[in-house]
């Protein structure tokens, strides 16, 4: 259902380079560039993505408080893998990686962190080990 998610960036430049190397470590890549700025990342046409733009009314880009983009991986090691990278490239810690709730069958392994505009991700891998 979710075709992609904006996200407003008040330092595009700084935006693009933290994405590029955040996003290309999971294989993901501009799929789209416009004029004004707006930049989607994605795996591949027809799959969700991420979009990272000044905001097109000229005002501050604000994280939305409450607003999250959930990232979807294969392995915890990717969970754990793109959780440091988020960090390395200057995002902030907003959970470690680990299981939230029992392990078993849908057991959720999820890791938390802020762009270093503050909007807030998780990376997460639903099943056993």
């Amino acid at each position: 259902m979710i075709g992609y998610v904006t996200l407003g960036t008040n330092d595009l430049p700084g935006a693009l380079a933290f994405y590029d190397a955040l996003f290309g470590s999971i294989g993901a890549r501009r799929l789209v560039e416009l004029p004004h700025g707006f930049t989607l990342y994605g795996h591949a046409w027809g799959q969700p993505g991420v979009a990272i733009t000044p905001p097109y009314d000229g005002n501050p880009a604000i994280p939305g408080n409450g607003n999250m983009v959930s990232l979807v991986l294969k392995e915890r090691a990717q969970v754990d893998a793109l959780h440091a990278q988020a960090l390395a490239l200057g995002g902030s810690d907003e959970g470690a990686p680990g299981v939230r709730g029992e392990e078993g069958e849908r057991a959720f392994y999820g890791a938390y962190f802020r762009d270093p505009e503050g909007n807030k991700f998780c990376a997460f891998r639903v099943g056993p080990p």
